[in-house]
C-alpha cells in the first residue's frame, strides 16, 4: 500500500492549463482499481492519494502519466506502507 502526497511547486500557478488531464488521470486510477482515496492536503499545499494493488514501480510510471507530475506542477512523494494490523473494514489491504 502507497501513500502519495503531490506537493505543490514552484509551477503552481500552471495548475489550471492541467487540471482536465489530472482529473482524468484519477478518474482511471479509480477505474483500474488501483485508488482507494484522493484528496487535498489542508491548506491547500497538495493533494493525496492512497494507492494499492501495484508495484511501486508501476506507481511511479502512473504517477509520471499525471499531468501535474510531467509539467512540474507538483512533487510527488511516495510512502510505502506493510500493514500488518487493521480494522475488519481494511483487512484487504494485508493481501
Amino acid at each position: 500500500m502507497f501513500v502519495v502526497t503531490p506537493r505543490f511547486s514552484a509551477h503552481r500557478m500552471q495548475a489550471p492549463r492541467w487540471m482536465d488531464g489530472h482529473n482524468a488521470w484519477i478518474r482511471r486510477g479509480f477505474e483500474d482499481g488501483v485508488f482507494l482515496l484522493t484528496g487535498s492536503l489542508s491548506a491547500g499545499a497538495g493533494g493525496a492519494v492512497l494507492a494499492h494493488g501495484l508495484t511501486r514501480d508501476a506507481l511511479e510510471q502512473r504517477l509520471r502519466e499525471d499531468p501535474f507530475v510531467a509539467e512540474g506542477v507538483v512533487d510527488a512523494e511516495i510512502v510505502e506502507i506493510a500493514p500488518s494490523r487493521t480494522d475488519d473494514r481494511l483487512a484487504f489491504l494485508k493481501d
